[in-house]
């Protein structure tokens, strides 16, 4: 009943917007009652809460997977895992992703970005600390801070402000911020480090 009150929690969110949305329209689309659905979530803001934290689970599954599987190639192919799968997490329906960006209040929200962010860096931190001679980062913690971050930060602009860019160069975008990241981590002309190519919008 959870999952089906969610699924439907997302339709109607896509389809009609934050403000539009309420837990009559959300109970019809799921078929049940309203008095069913005040049975598991109090309010319109429980249901979205949720259906956010679900949204990160699978996100962060998504990076999760992406770096274990990596974990024992070079710098360069971890990097270029993390981006991808940020990518693929964040268009993990997408329009949803969006509607959590420009429409819901924050209510709390800001927590659990910062938790699914949490868990990356743990992740991430864990990888660099086995790959520590070949960085010439020596703070770790801010590196994997500036990464993440900077994965995190270009991934969302693009899927949310610029969605037709990703879409039609997904691959040189997944270029492009690998090697941003490889010229941060690795010393300048340090062998595997990519040569420039030109812009993403060039």
């Amino acid at each position: 009943m959870v999952e089906t009150l969610l699924d439907a929690t997302a339709r109607v969110l896509t389809r009609e917007g934050y403000d539009r949305a309420s837990t009559n329209r959300i109970a019809a689309v799921a078929g049940v009652s309203v008095g069913s659905l005040y049975q598991y979530f109090p309010n319109k803001e429980a249901l979205v809460a949720a259906l956010v934290a679900r949204h990160n689970r699978e996100m962060l599954a998504l990076i999760r997977a992406a770096l274990e599987e990596a974990g024992t190639r070079d710098l360069d192919a971890v990097m270029r895992e993390l981006v991808k799968a940020t990518v693929d997490a964040h268009l993990v329906d997408s329009a949803l992703h969006r509607i959590f960006a420009e429409q819901v209040p924050r209510m709390g929200q800001l927590a659990k970005i910062e938790a699914l962010q949490r868990e990356t860096f743990l992740l991430m931190r864990g990888y660099l600390e086995k790959r520590r001679s070949e960085i010439s980062v020596r703070d770790l913690d801010a590196a994997t801070s500036i990464c993440v971050t900077t994965v995190e930060a270009l991934t969302h602009e693009f899927v949310i402000n610029e969605p037709d860019t990703l879409a039609g160069d997904r691959d040189r975008f997944i270029d492009e911020v690998t090697r941003l990241l490889m010229g941060y981590l690795v010393p300048a002309g340090a062998k595997g480090v990519a040569p420039p190519r030109r812009s993403l919008k060039g």
